[in-house]
């Protein structure tokens, strides 16, 4: 898969989405802004419940870090520059460097946004390209090693 912090290239580079599917670029072509507010929507309203990630989000600023996400995947799968715009290069591993991400958080992370994809109910061709991703990006951005319990 090529950097996550770029707008793709015109294919597909996850060797687990087959060729003749849906290209990276071509996601908010298909599910449009409403999609990905949709998908961002549901994974956020996971969070406050969640004793994993729910206590790294900020309450106060729940919406801004909603709003960040959804427009950093529009931006990423074919849609508006507005993230870049705002905040410049992504920088994911910087951003998220004051967060203890563990093996578990990531795992969480990718279940809850597993659970929104379900919720929103997108395309299977996106969902296809969308699903590699967040997993490759919940494990890159690993920052901590598992505590051990001996």
């Amino acid at each position: 898969m090529g950097p996550i912090f770029t707008q793709p290239r015109r294919r597909v580079h996850n060797s687990r989405v087959a060729a003749e599917n849906l290209p990276e670029d071509k996601v908010f072509e298909l599910i449009g802004e409403d999609g990905f507010r949709r998908l961002i929507g549901a994974f956020y309203r996971q969070i406050p419940h969640d004793d994993v990630l729910g206590p790294m989000y900020p309450k106060a600023d729940m919406a801004g870090a909603e709003e960040r996400l959804r427009e950093f995947l529009m931006f990423r799968f074919g849609g508006p520059p507005s993230y870049i715009e705002k905040r410049g290069h992504p920088r994911l591993r910087a951003r998220h460097m004051p967060f203890k991400v563990d093996a578990r958080a990531s795992e969480r992370w990718v279940q809850l946004m597993s659970n929104a994809l379900t919720e929103a109910a997108l395309p299977a061709e996106a969902e296809q390209v969308l699903r590699p991703f967040f997993e490759h990006v919940a494990k890159f951005l690993i920052n901590q090693a598992e505590e051990s319990h001996a």
